[in-house]
């Protein structure tokens, strides 16, 4: 009688071990199917991104092509200048997204990527406020300045290093004065400005 109860234990050890080995394994299996499938996503959501911007940035380009075909830029001063192109990013600005201060210009505003983008320039040239149209890139409005900036040169606000490099890098450009700044510029004042109903009909024809 003994030795059959003995037997049944080590039976009923022996499944509840392979129970354990089974579960443990299926356990592991389903963490790395997991863990793939959450890679597989965040990489999924970073290519769409860098679509997004590279879509976006074309679509900016193509509006800046129609507003030059059809503004007589000639009427306005022209001006030649460096022009670099700069991210909200370390990299640019040695500010972090957990900076309290990331993304925010000498002006107060945010920076902007859109038909009238956020600049930075020479403030004793280019006062705040002020708006030049540059050709291949569209209205900057000078919201920013930096310590490299300095004399006719200027820096346009891109959403990320790589579209800096893919869509502009260094140029020396020839831009139009369209108004010079009082030296104040609000967050509604660059609503206004993108948001005006001439500008709808570039945003339409893209």
């Amino acid at each position: 009688m003994k030795i059959r109860q003995r037997r049944i234990f080590r039976i009923g050890i022996t499944i509840l071990l392979l129970v354990a080995v089974y579960s443990s394994f299926s356990l592991l299996h389903l963490s790395g199917v997991i863990a793939e499938k959450i890679g597989y996503s965040g990489t999924l959501r970073s290519s769409h991104t860098k679509i997004n911007n590279h879509n976006n940035e074309i679509r900016f380009k193509q509006i800046a092509r129609n507003i030059e075909n059809e503004t007589n830029l000639r009427e306005y001063p022209s001006f030649s200048v460096t022009a670099t192109g700069y991210t909200a990013g370390v990299e640019s600005t040695g500010k972090r997204p957990t900076d309290k201060s990331y993304g925010i210009t000498y002006s107060g505003v945010k920076v902007k990527r859109d038909i009238y983008s956020t600049i930075a320039a020479d403030l004793k040239i280019f006062p705040l406020g002020t708006i030049l149209f540059i050709p291949g890139y569209g209205y900057g409005v000078v919201s920013d300045k930096g310590s490299a900036i300095k004399g006719h040169h200027i820096d346009l606000y891109y959403n990320t290093v790589s579209d800096v490099y893919e869509h502009w890098g260094k140029k020396t450009a020839l831009v139009y004065l369209i108004k010079k700044g009082n030296g104040t510029l609000s967050e509604s004042d660059l609503k206004i400005l993108n948001e005006h109903q001439s500008m709808q009909v570039f945003r339409q024809q893209n």
